[in-house]
């Protein structure tokens, strides 16, 4: 067994303080307030001074570290081998708008990562295709070239790859108001892949009609979409007003002003929030360093990701600082902030027995110091990540 003493522990409802968890095989056996030196055999952690919170699970992330969903067969491993260095224990490999052949490879290579996952890498979700049916208009840095209306033949293609692909598909970002949408929301939910509205010119009455025929996702609210306003609320008002609906926002102090971010969760509550990075492989990356998005070039600048016309292109956050600008900057409780970045998108994603610490639960954690910088990451019990 594993003994993780002496830490505070970051539980659902309290900041338990020092306390334990005691880990055998992939599961937390117990969870104890005080510390315990474990018995004979054990492995013994001195956590003290530390904080222990549910690993993060980030639903929209591009990648990281130079390497993107996109770039090739082991993309995809490389990205789960180096996300518990922040904190990630489970992730969803986000494809931007791309040809079929290079969908059908990306996915490919999930099949297999997820099969045969890798022994100290944060666990991989199914995908989530940002994806082909969003609107021109609102494309942000989607290649324009491969955005095509759900009802055209040029979506045979990449509706083939999914269908091909549907148990490795977690999450299809549909802007609503394109022509064919309805029929591709209700085929999508039939086959149990989350629909997510995004990318998007929607109004309201468009929004709800997609949310009553089962959407129950929101691609980075107030990014990519209409501002709310009073009198047109658009998607945003949609999003913000039916519980049905979690929503993802970008929590990097450069896509959404904190303000902001404290109003949705005020609207929505926090167990219907979900925290990202949309963090692309210029994450973790220096300032004037290039990488790139879906085959287009990238450039870290002032701590945000560029395509060379200038066009916000994704962000160059990490969960860990996602997870630290909630609580310093945002004002969240710890306890919050590991709702929006771990016990939301768990139940979202129909994860059971993850996304939060409790006795049965998967031992997936990360232990976090004083400023809230990873210090180890525990994947279903393994050390995927240390730096004590």
């Amino acid at each position: 067994m594993i003994v993780l003493s002496g830490a505070d522990l970051v539980l659902s409802d309290e900041i338990r303080g020092p306390g334990t968890l005691i880990l055998e095989g992939d599961r937390i056996v117990e969870v104890a307030t005080g510390t315990r030196p474990g018995g004979p055999g054990d492995q013994h952690v001195d956590l003290a001074g530390h904080l222990i919170a549910p690993g993060f699970i980030d639903v929209h992330v591009h990648g990281v570290e130079g390497t993107d969903t996109l770039d090739s067969d082991d993309a995809v491993a490389k990205i789960a081998a180096t996300l518990p260095k922040y904190g990630v224990t489970a992730f969803c490999p986000t494809t931007v708008a791309c040809a079929a052949a290079a969908l059908g490879e990306a996915l490919a290579g999930i099949h297999d990562m997820r099969r045969q996952p890798l022994a100290r890498g944060a666990r991989i979700l199914g995908a989530h295709l940002e994806s082909n049916f969003i609107n021109p208009a609102y494309r942000g840095a989607q290649p324009e070239k491969y955005l095509y209306l759900p009802s055209s033949g040029d979506a045979k293609d990449i509706l083939a790859e999914i269908g091909r692909a549907k148990p490795d598909v977690a999450i299809v970002t549909v802007a609503p108001e394109l022509d064919g949408s309805r029929d591709l929301i209700q085929w999508l939910v039939k086959n149990d892949i989350v629909v997510s509205l995004g990318h998007s010119a929607a109004s309201f009455e468009t929004a709800e009609a997609a949310i009553d025929s089962g959407a129950r996702h929101a691609t980075h609210l107030f990014n990519r979409m209409p501002p709310l306003n009073h009198r047109d609320p658009g998607l945003a008002g949609a999003v913000l007003t039916r519980k049905e609906v979690a929503a993802e926002i970008i929590c990097d102090g450069v896509h959404v002003h904190s303000p902001m971010i404290q109003l949705a969760i005020a609207a929505k509550g926090a167990d219907r929030m979900m925290a990202i990075t949309d963090g692309t492989a210029a994450a973790g990356l220096p300032d004037g360093a290039f990488a790139s998005l879906g085959g287009r070039r990238i450039c870290v600048r002032d701590g945000a990701a560029y395509l060379d016309e200038g066009t916000l292109a994704g962000s160059v956050a990490t969960m860990d600082l996602v997870f630290w600008f909630l609580v310093k900057q945002v004002g969240l409780s710890p306890n919050d902030a590991s709702r929006l970045c771990s016990t939301t998108p768990a139940a979202e994603l129909g994860l059971r027995d993850c996304g939060a610490i409790a006795r049965g639960n998967i031992a997936d954690l990360v232990v976090l110091d004083g400023n809230f910088s990873v210090k180890q990451t525990y994947v279903a019990g393994r050390l995927a990540f240390s730096d004590l």
